[in-house]
């Protein structure tokens, strides 16, 4: 198996609090990798450590095989890992058109250039074209993203994060939120994410991890309970104690 992403003995406290406890975790290239727990479990925790939001009192990160524990958050963008929130990090004021051209160009190093290269550059504009469609945007491409309903703008936040090509995707809580009737899209641009991008999905929504993952782990109180394939994980009597309340067998 060639590891994409990994922690090894990973912990962090708050004070006397640990949040994250001797985590060790592989996500496998190109995998569909899900982590799930209950509330408080740390989930975001990890995602913060893996990202650089948060700083690990112990342990490593490898991203690719490269040590990546003391890489500043746009570091580790550049070496191909992104991300989406739990609450959505999107300009207001911008349309989806002016979002997705800023990450493209960001991306190529030409942000302060985004105008110009937006309406110059054919390559640009196709890309920033097939982006929005990919994701379901053409229609309100040119309305302030304020103004679009929730379930849109999580798909404009995904779009964002492969716009700029990530290699590794942590997709945090995508559904959280979004209305049933806007859900189906959710689902579909999750589905349809490439395959040569590996991810690692953190939900609460059962329907959305087991019709999407190959691999699931499960964490509570930060450490790793147990981790399969999704019929192995259902099938679990520790992950049934811990999420229907039911005992698990002796």
């Amino acid at each position: 198996m060639t590891v994409a992403l990994e922690t090894r003995s990973l912990e962090k406290s708050f004070g006397g609090l640990r949040v994250t406890r001797d985590l060790s975790l592989k996500v496998a290239q190109g995998a569909r990798h899900a982590l799930i727990g209950p509330n408080g479990a740390g989930k975001t925790t990890v995602i913060n450590q893996l990202t650089g939001v948060l700083r690990p009192n112990s342990g490593r990160i490898l991203l690719e095989g490269s040590d990546i524990t003391d890489l500043s958050v746009h570091k580790r963008v550049l070496r191909g890992l992104a991300r989406t929130f739990q609450i959505n990090q999107l300009y207001a004021d911008l349309t989806p058109l002016e979002t997705i051209g800023l990450a493209v160009s960001e991306r190529m190093g030409r942000g302060g250039d985004w105008w110009r290269r937006m309406g110059t550059r054919d390559d640009v504009n196709a890309e920033i074209a097939e982006i929005l469609s990919r994701f379901h945007l053409l229609d309100v491409m040119t309305e302030p993203t304020a103004t679009l309903p929730y379930g849109k703008q999580r798909l404009l936040e995904i779009a964002v994060a492969i716009a700029a090509k990530p290699r590794v995707l942590l997709l945090d809580e995508p559904a959280a939120g979004v209305p049933e009737s806007e859900r189906h899209d959710i689902l579909a641009a999750v589905a349809a994410l490439p395959r040569d991008v590996t991810v690692l999905l953190i939900e609460h929504d059962m329907d959305l991890v087991f019709s999407f993952a190959d691999r699931i782990s499960v964490l509570v109180n930060g450490g790793l309970l147990t981790e399969g394939a999704p019929d192995e994980v259902a099938r679990d009597p520790q992950v049934k104690a811990v999420y229907l309340g039911e005992a698990a067998d002796a």
